[in-house]
């Protein structure tokens, strides 16, 4: 039975939405601030491949429902989670907010897999921020946990 606790991360980017929602769906812009790789585009009804060549690892990513400019819903991690990225325009920018849950784990695994997940995908908005609102790739996945 999967937990309702939820894992919340949010960001307001400097840029309009369509430009910010592109960012997370077109592998090509999304390569500069989160994984290394994809198999493709994300499209709704399809399983896509992400990659993080740095540390060997890749993630089967279910795309269950995209609305433009809005909404992605999709699955994926191991054990698989729902994974949503909302977009909401402000008057500055874009609103991105990501919201990880049906956590299978219990106790202490479910707070490591928490305390993960928040800082993951807050590392993964700082970086989209810096990229889509000043051009510049910080590294910050590939440093999280550098290589010796």
């Amino acid at each position: 039975m999967s937990s309702t606790i939820y894992v919340e991360a949010q960001m307001l980017i400097r840029r309009p939405i369509n430009e910010v929602f592109e960012a997370f769906i077109n592998p090509e812009i999304t390569t500069n601030f989160w994984f290394t790789k994809s198999s493709g585009k994300l499209e709704e009804g399809k399983t896509i491949i992400w990659e993080w060549e740095m540390y060997g690892a890749k993630s089967e990513v279910k795309v269950n429902q995209i609305i433009p400019n809005q909404l992605i819903k999709t699955i994926w991690g191991d054990p698989a989670t729902n994974v949503d990225y909302e977009f909401k325009e402000m008057e500055k920018g874009t609103l991105v907010i990501i919201k990880s849950y049906g956590y299978p784990q219990t106790g202490d695994d479910l707070l490591k897999e928490i305390n993960d997940n928040t800082g993951g995908f807050t590392t993964v908005l700082d970086g989209c921020k810096a990229y889509l609102e000043h051009g510049i790739n910080l590294n910050l996945i590939e440093d999280k946990f550098p290589q010796k």
